[in-house]
């Protein structure tokens, strides 16, 4: 199969539009056109359904998408390997992690390393799926369990531990929680328990659920209970590393806590000698260093 081709195609079959596709290529429309014409020609197939709005692949095309996806992602895995040989840490890194740790951990941190490595261009992907690093979708993961796929290099980075918080004007006004059986007389902000998120928040919302139902606000992710929290709205069930960066933030039943969950930083086996993974690694390392630092001085104690 042509190479030259099977790359329009790529870029056709991605965008939906010959135009599109051409403007991405450089190539034009009528171009891209003879290309993808002369591809079907070459398979004995059509590959796309033309309409008014657009071009729809064929089952046929599916299965060239998929193989020509597959191709990319292992190029893109070559590229960086190559680029990678070079001592300086540059380009771009894919790194993919939870809404709610890139938001209120990561993101605040970044400063630090474009400070130490400017060429540096990070892609950061948060949600709470866990993207393919072998397939390439993410270049390095931080995940709130210990990632199962194969192939992959992990590192235990440290442990949280989801917590009860509450404004002090929030609390001002509804009163202190003095015991969990009390609960029904506040309003809970947390995740539905049925969402996905780490088991331990799951099973720490489950338990106060047990008594007497309070008033919920359920947030899909950990920024937005933060933000109600913060807007003095009621009790949010927050993970631990939140309180640094707002100390003002009250801890409401110092006793009650989930379980420990872990952190972890991994990456694909084929990127180990990447510079970018190990800056990145490094980075985050010395952050948590620091955070723990902070902690033994004084602050108060979050891991």
């Amino acid at each position: 199969m042509d190479w030259d081709k099977l790359r329009i195609f790529h870029a056709v079959a991605d965008a939906g539009s010959l135009t599109h596709a051409g403007e991405t290529l450089h190539l034009s429309q009528s171009a891209v056109s003879r290309q993808i014409r002369a591809l079907e020609e070459s398979l004995a197939t059509i590959l796309f359904h033309r309409h008014a709005r657009g071009l729809i692949l064929t089952e046929q095309g599916e299965l060239l998408f998929d193989a020509t996806k597959s191709m990319s992602r292992r190029l893109d895995a070559a590229s960086a390997r190559i680029k990678d040989s070079a001592e300086e840490v540059f380009g771009e890194l894919k790194v993919t992690t939870t809404t709610g740790f890139g938001t209120l951990w990561l993101a605040p941190r970044l400063p630090t390393l474009y400070e130490k490595y400017p060429d540096l261009n990070i892609d950061l992907m948060l949600e709470e799926r866990v993207l393919d690093l072998p397939m390439r979708e993410a270049d390095v993961a931080i995940r709130m369990k210990e990632p199962s796929q194969a192939d992959l290099i992990r590192k235990k980075l440290m442990t949280v531990r989801m917590r009860l918080y509450a404004s002090q004007a929030y609390l001002d006004r509804a009163g202190t929680l003095e015991q969990m059986e009390n609960i029904g007389q506040h309003r809970l902000i947390c995740q539905n328990p049925s969402a996905f998120q780490v088991a331990a928040g799951a099973t720490l919302v489950g338990q106060l659920l047990a008594y007497d139902k309070p008033n919920l606000l359920h947030v899909n992710n950990y920024f937005g209970v933060l933000q109600a929290v913060l807007s003095d709205l009621g009790i949010g069930v927050l993970p631990d590393y939140v309180t640094e960066d707002f100390p003002n933030l009250v801890r409401v039943l110092p006793e009650v806590e989930s379980g420990e969950v872990p952190v972890f930083l991994a990456y694909p086996e084929e990127l180990r000698q990447s510079k970018r993974i190990m800056a990145f690694r490094d980075f985050v390392q010395d952050e948590i260093i620091a955070h723990r630092k902070s902690i033994r001085d004084g602050a108060a104690p979050l891991i």
